[in-house]
């Protein structure tokens, strides 16, 4: 009986030792924060004009896939998106006067926050999306 309370003492460790260790990989992967959800921003641009923009953004390890919808806009598929060390960075191109833009996103991912920079050619400005919570 000595021996099996032994062995039944070791097998209720490992797994309590299992069990902290998935939680502690859990409580990584919540830290450095997923870029997965729905976010919102208003951007003020040079000239004063303020954006409202929607973000819908699927994060897959690495890569970033999404759209991009400015007011009442049309929804534009994001390219280039990723996300490593806490850093988001994405690109989608916008037509003017049958003139192609490409408009530059990277931020930094702190829980339902990214702040960074937005910017098309050499012009650029500081950007904010808030994490939209589910309904």
């Amino acid at each position: 009986m000595n021996g099996s309370r032994r062995m039944w003492f070791g097998v209720v460790a490992l797994a309590l030792a299992i069990a902290w260790l998935s939680s502690a990989v859990g409580a990584d992967d919540k830290a450095a924060g997923s870029a997965t959800g729905t976010w919102k921003s208003t951007i003020t641009t040079p000239n004063g004009d303020t954006i409202d923009i929607t973000y819908k953004l699927k994060q897959d390890g690495e890569k970033l896939t999404g759209t991009v919808k400015r007011g009442d806009g049309p929804e534009r598929k994001i390219d280039e998106g990723k996300v490593k060390d806490g850093k988001v960075s994405f690109q989608y191109e916008v037509e003017r006067d049958g003139n192609k833009f490409t408009v530059k996103y990277e931020g930094e991912l702190s829980g339902d926050s990214i702040k960074g920079k937005v910017g098309v050619g050499d012009n650029s400005f500081d950007w904010e999306a808030k994490r939209q919570k589910d309904k």
